[in-house]
């Protein structure tokens, strides 16, 4: 468990963003699930212990694609474990059954995240462990979301408006890692994922271009890689990804057994060729026909 906060996070300690010495690639990354800074009262407040609490991070994503500045891309990383609060979701959806007080009726009670478990603020880790030894009040949630859903969705609004204004186009690009056994939690269980799982919110949120240039790219490696299947996108790509207005955003899972111990959460050797491998992959569709973008 590290709770440090990086001594170049921004003022919240809310995030941290890995800016190149020149951007000179139309891309910017995000890895909003590989947090590690775990509050104190919270982990005081879980019924788990801090290594089941850690089953719903994707583990090192941040390291593997950390190498993206050094080839022109700024890389964006939330700080806080996606279990203590998740961006890749709207700002509010969330359990009533999880607290003491109603909920406003702006909060989206009843989406498919929520129904498993797996809203802003999640009720469960893992194969469906319970966080909480209590319910919470809406006070904390308006704390959290406030404190850190908010300023991170700040500054990837910043990162892809000043890479559109630059380059006249953005590729996003929201990094995941995705449980090689596929028994995860709601809409996912029982499927067997690949390498990689590409999410393009099945055509809607990128022009073709980009996910069939990353889906070549990886299979020219040896990589097995399906399209939307079992993860389409989240609410980052959903969000996000405008191709008509020249923002694309393609969401990308790592199967973790190539780089991680999913039992223990500890690294594999193979974590540092993914970390040199990413890069390149950047770099590929930063290479993309600008013509071809503008005309999606």
């Amino acid at each position: 468990m590290d709770s440090r906060v990086p001594a170049d996070a921004d003022a919240s300690g809310a995030l941290q963003i890995l800016a190149p010495a020149d951007q000179r690639l139309p891309i910017v990354l995000a890895s909003p699930h590989s947090g590690r800074a775990y509050p104190d009262t919270f982990i005081a407040a879980s019924q788990l212990d801090p290594l089941a609490l850690r089953r719903s991070e994707d583990g090192y994503v941040d390291e593997i694609f950390a190498r993206a500045p050094l080839h022109g891309a700024p890389l964006l990383k939330a700080l806080f474990p996606r279990a203590f609060l998740d961006t890749n979701r709207e700002a509010f959806e969330l359990d009533p059954e999880m607290f003491v007080d109603p909920l406003p009726a702006y909060v989206n009670t009843r989406s498919p995240r929520v129904i498993a478990g797996l809203g802003t603020i999640a009720r469960i880790v893992g194969q469906g462990q319970e966080i909480y030894r209590c319910k919470l009040d809406f006070a904390e949630a308006l704390r959290r979301i406030n404190r850190l859903y908010r300023p991170y969705h700040r500054a990837l609004t910043d990162l892809v408006e000043a890479t559109r204004l630059r380059f006249g186009l953005c590729i996003l690009i929201d990094c995941h890692s995705m449980p090689s056994s596929g028994d995860a939690p709601g809409d996912h269980a029982g499927v067997s994922p690949a390498d990689f799982v590409l999410g393009d919110c099945h055509g809607s949120s990128c022009s073709a271009a980009v996910v069939e240039t990353a889906e070549a790219w990886l299979e020219d490696r040896g990589y097995s890689v399906v399209r939307n299947a079992p993860y389409a996108g989240g609410y980052t790509t959903r969000h996000y990804g405008r191709p008509r207005v020249g923002v694309h955003a393609l969401q990308i899972e790592i199967n973790r057994s190539l780089y991680m111990d999913e039992r223990r959460l500890t690294r594999k050797p193979y974590l540092a060729t993914l970390a040199k491998e990413m890069p390149l992959l950047i770099e590929a569709l930063g290479q993309i026909d600008v013509a071809a973008l503008r005309a999606a």
